[in-house]
């Protein structure tokens, strides 16, 4: 089975992972993690160019950071599923339209995430994740809420 497991660090990514954990899974299952990056567009904020470096050097800062998140993650899920390959993939792209990609891409079974929740005038304007993954998606997907 080939799992794909969204995640950005929130609590709800977090119960995501508790899922992965809690259960039992195939020998030979692979599972990519995987962490979006939402993409620097420096011309779009209209930012002096003096500017751009300083963003470009956070940019960087966010992948590290969201490798290490990785890595405890993989690590994590090891210990628990030893028989379970973990890939881990960092990306940058709109969150939607990438989870949807790499589960194309490496030809996934299931997509599980996790759900922010939000309701009104944030889901309005910040979209859902989960909603598009679920109507577009593949294969199978589990959606965590909190």
């Amino acid at each position: 089975m080939k799992i794909l497991l969204a995640i950005d660090g929130s609590p709800c990514s977090k119960l995501a992972v508790d899922s992965v954990l809690n259960r039992p899974w195939p020998d030979n299952s692979e599972a990519t993690l995987l962490t979006v990056l939402e993409p620097f567009h420096p011309e779009l904020a209209g930012w002096h160019s003096n500017v751009v470096p300083l963003a470009i050097d956070a940019q960087k800062e966010r992948e590290s950071q969201a490798r290490a998140m990785l890595e405890e993650t993989r690590s994590t899920i090891l210990e628990r599923h030893n028989q379970i390959k973990v890939f881990i993939k960092v990306q940058e792209g709109m969150v939607k339209d990438t989870i949807l990609a790499v589960a194309q891409e490496i030809g996934a079974d299931m997509i599980i995430l996790g759900s922010h929740g939000r309701k009104g005038i944030t889901k309005l304007f910040l979209g859902s994740v989960s909603e598009t993954v679920l109507a577009q998606a593949p294969c199978s997907v589990e959606i965590v809420k909190g």
